[in-house]
């Protein structure tokens, strides 16, 4: 007997993949990383802080877009509105600025005149004397005249009310009047509108139309103010009034009203 010193040869076994024979690979296909995302994302879980937070962002949100579309809604009268009058309307701003910007301008001359002047008393007295006469034209209590325009208003159905006359009275002080008289009334800062049967009050005084306000003030500023789209006159003729603006040269305004003593209110220099 012979002996091999050659170790038998083991015999061969293939390899199975990794993976083959295991439950999985007998069992269902794996999941997709698709479903796998799906079902991590929904359902979602929120926490108490970020439900908080998406509320909130979702009124602020809210909000914004409420104060959007306000702000278009005001916008909206001018939209419509021909080359023209926006252009009138641009006029009519660029006036009132420039007579606030003359008034300052006035005011520091006054000033200056008082700090340079070698006889500051007299022209201390001088400008005391000046502006008593515009504050009584301002009082009603002295007659005015100068340029101006006459608003005539006929409301044969009765259909102006008390509140239409004072939005005309304000958008004329607003374009610079300085002096306003209503079917023979003087209107001034204290002076009040009520409704009454027939007409209208004027600080407890009845009135009736058609009702003619005389104003003292520059006319190119006064009569494309009334004009303006969705002004004054529209808003007169929709109530089916008929409305006329009339510019003049000379308008006298020559209603007067007592001076009042005030029962409470005393100067803080006495």
């Amino acid at each position: 007997m012979s002996t091999n010193d050659t170790p038998p040869e083991e015999p061969n076994v293939p390899e199975m993949p990794l993976g083959e024979g295991t439950p999985a690979a007998a069992g269902a296909p794996q999941e997709s990383g698709r479903r796998r995302l799906a079902a991590g994302l929904w359902p979602p879980r929120l926490s108490r802080a970020q439900l908080v937070v998406a509320l909130l962002l979702f009124v602020l949100g809210l909000g914004l877009a409420i104060q959007v579309r306000s702000n278009s809604d005001a916008g909206a009268p001018l939209r419509g509105a021909r080359q023209e009058d926006l252009v009138r309307i641009l006029d009519e701003l660029d006036g009132r600025t420039k007579r606030l910007e003359d008034e300052k301008q006035k005011l520091d001359d006054q000033r200056k005149e008082l700090e340079s002047s070698s006889n500051q008393a007299e022209e201390a007295r001088k400008q005391t004397v000046e502006k008593e006469r515009q504050l009584g034209i301002l009082a009603g209590t002295v007659a005015a005249q100068g340029p101006g325009i006459t608003l005539r208003i006929a409301d044969p159905k009765g259909q102006v009310q008390s509140d239409q006359l004072l939005d005309t009275l304000q958008e004329l002080r607003a374009a610079g009047a300085e002096a306003i008289q209503i079917n023979g009334v003087r209107v001034v800062a204290s002076s009040f509108f009520s409704d009454e049967g027939g007409g209208v009050g004027i600080d407890g005084k009845k009135i009736t139309q058609p009702y003619e306000f005389r104003v003292i003030g520059k006319p190119q500023d006064l009569e494309p103010a009334l004009n303006i789209p969705g002004g004054v006159v529209q808003t007169l003729e929709k109530e089916q009034a008929t409305v006329s603006v009339t510019r003049s040269a000379k308008i006298v305004v020559d209603a007067l009203r007592a001076a009042k003593q005030p029962d409470y209110a005393r100067s803080s220099s006495s």
